[in-house]
């Protein structure tokens, strides 16, 4: 064990691990391109994109060129009465990208509270318009959207946050009904869930408030992927019942699944949009929530000092947007959106040499995306064992993907299915 892992023992918990039984953390000093290096230089090539933050790789130099000029000329400013042209020229330039109702823009600091933010907007909407029994959230079964006890009870289903039960309110769930290559039961597992959320609707009339979800693909609970089709008569059965709609893109905005946004395959404008991860290319901390005019419009008009009491101390860091908007500069390039095409194309390559493996199943894939499910639970060294052939991979339980940064080329990404291959046949 290296002194820096030494002492990052017996000083630092790290998330999602087990403080005793996992061996200790390997100290990264330096990154480039789609790989990290270690003390002793051992190279890990990225396949998980840093906890799917890094789009465009690590150490880039145009984002890390933006952030040194912004911090010459300004660090931080707070956001309460006070603005920046960072923070203003971020949100200009997404919203080139967006669909033109989604104009306004909330600043955060991280998915989890994003999608809180959603949630207390989307409670106040109803209560500011004499609505206030309109209290019940959606979401689907599985779902993860962050660690805050708002984003927890969404989540409540996915078995992250057991521990909490008793602290999270109310969430009425539908089935998600996952779908992969050559699904032959997609249609009806589709109609169960839209029979679920009918019974919801008819139970609890007048009474939700909002429904969040993951468009077209869940995280956290396994890459697992619904088709657009599905999604769009749900959300037109929600819009019936005046049902307000929240998509969580964290995880799929930014090119993830081979547009700039998972809505980009939908033919639906969300009442709330909130970005994360890629938002600032994996360099700082920087989220936002973005929705309607006509939500905006009930707050704008209430009296009182505060018509909407949120904030935080780094909301719209001028770092962060200054990342943020080079990072943007860098998705709507050719060069990149060139590369997500070869890393989906790529995918379904890879996808031929694993297909006939016999404990792999379910082969599912959107854009840069690829997943896959174990028929037999994964040794518990696996991940170690990957590090070993020089691969960061982080299963989710028996489930197996890819996503990696966009700048990873088309033969070290054939390389990482090569020892994805030799590693589940060892």
């Amino acid at each position: 064990m290296s002194y820096l892992a030494e002492r990052d023992n017996t000083l630092i918990w790290h998330p999602f691990t087990h403080q005793k039984t996992e061996p200790f953390n390997i100290a990264i000093t330096s990154g480039k391109g789609a790989y990290v290096f270690d003390e002793q230089g051992q190279s890990y090539l990225d396949m998980v994109s840093s906890w799917w933050v890094n789009l465009h790789g690590h150490a880039h130099p145009k984002i890390a060129q933006a952030i040194y000029k912004q911090a010459q000329t300004l660090e931080h400013i707070m956001f309460a009465g006070f603005t920046h042209a960072p923070a203003v020229d971020l949100c200009h330039q997404l919203a080139q990208i967006l669909p033109p109702a989604l104009c306004k823009f909330f600043y955060s600091d991280n998915g989890s509270t994003a999608v809180e933010v959603a949630i207390k907007m989307a409670y106040q909407y109803w209560h500011l318009q004499g609505m206030p029994k309109k209290t019940l959230f959606l979401s689907f079964e599985g779902g993860y959207h962050g660690d805050t006890f708002g984003a927890m009870s969404l989540g409540q289903s996915s078995g992250f946050h057991d521990t909490f039960s008793d602290f999270l309110f109310k969430v009425l769930s539908v089935p998600f009904p996952s779908t992969y290559l050559n699904d032959t039961e997609i249609e009806q597992k589709e109609q169960h869930s839209l029979a679920v959320l009918k019974d919801h609707l008819t139970q609890y009339p007048n009474q939700i408030s909002a429904m969040i979800l993951e468009p077209l693909i869940q995280g956290s609970s396994g890459m697992q992927i619904c088709r657009a089709s599905f999604v769009q008569e749900m959300v037109a059965l929600l819009k019936e019942h005046q049902i307000l709609v929240i998509f969580d893109e964290v995880m799929t905005g930014f090119g993830r699944t081979g547009r700039n946004f998972a809505l980009d395959h939908l033919k639906i404008t969300p009442d709330f949009l909130c970005l994360s991860k890629g938002l600032s290319g994996g360099f700082l901390p920087l989220a936002l929530t973005v929705t309607q005019e006509s939500i905006y419009s009930v707050f704008a008009n209430q009296s009182g000092r505060y018509t909407f009491p949120h904030g935080h101390s780094y909301t719209a860091n001028p770092l962060a947007c200054a990342a943020g908007i080079s990072s943007l500069e860098l998705l709507l390039a050719t060069e990149t959106q060139n590369q997500i095409d070869m890393i989906a194309n790529t995918h379904l390559e890879g996808i031929k040499l694993l297909v006939e493996h016999p404990n792999l199943h379910h082969f599912r894939q959107l854009g840069t995306i690829v997943a896959c499910t174990t028929k037999q639970p994964l040794p518990t060294n696996f991940r170690h064992d990957a590090l070993k052939k020089g691969l960061i991979l982080r299963p989710l339980g028996q489930h197996l993907y890819f996503l990696p940064p966009y700048c990873i080329s088309q033969s070290e990404l054939m390389d990482a299915y090569h020892s994805l291959s030799e590693l589940i046949t060892s």
